[in-house]
């Protein structure tokens, strides 16, 4: 018996995460809404993202983009996506994707908890790719 190629419904694995930080829950809300503090952590250590290269339209049907150099080859990602829901400092509901084809992206949740002593707890969901019927 031969092996199917993967299909749509292969890619829809998504992931959630669970994270306390030992910071007030404005300052991880502007970790993902100010441009220059976005550009600081997204791709971890080995992605590097120009301050220059991100625009952020943080608002419900706003848009962003930025790009990414990535790994030791410096291979160019160009990210994009749209913002679907903002609830400062508590929700952030976007799409994204690296694709150029504008109708294949995931979605992105962000929802940050107050806790005592001025730490955040941060559950980021990613559901996994989205078409734009989902």
């Amino acid at each position: 018996m031969s092996e199917q190629p993967p299909g749509e419904d292969d890619f829809r694995v998504g992931i959630t995460i669970t994270r306390v930080f030992d910071a007030p829950r404005e300052h991880v809300w502007r970790e993902w809404t100010d441009p220059e503090a976005f550009a600081d952590w997204f791709g971890g250590p080995d992605g590097e993202v120009p301050l220059s290269t991100v625009a952020m339209d943080v608002r419900p049907g706003g848009a962003f983009s930025l790009t990414m150099f990535f790994g030791p080859d410096r291979r160019e990602i160009h990210w994009h996506g749209e913002y679907r829901e903002v609830a400062a400092p508590e929700r952030l509901v976007l799409t994204i994707s690296d694709q150029p084809e504008r109708d294949r992206y995931e979605l992105l949740v962000v929802v940050l908890r107050s806790l005592d002593a001025g730490r955040t707890e941060m559950t980021f969901a990613q559901p996994g790719l989205m078409t734009p019927e989902d």
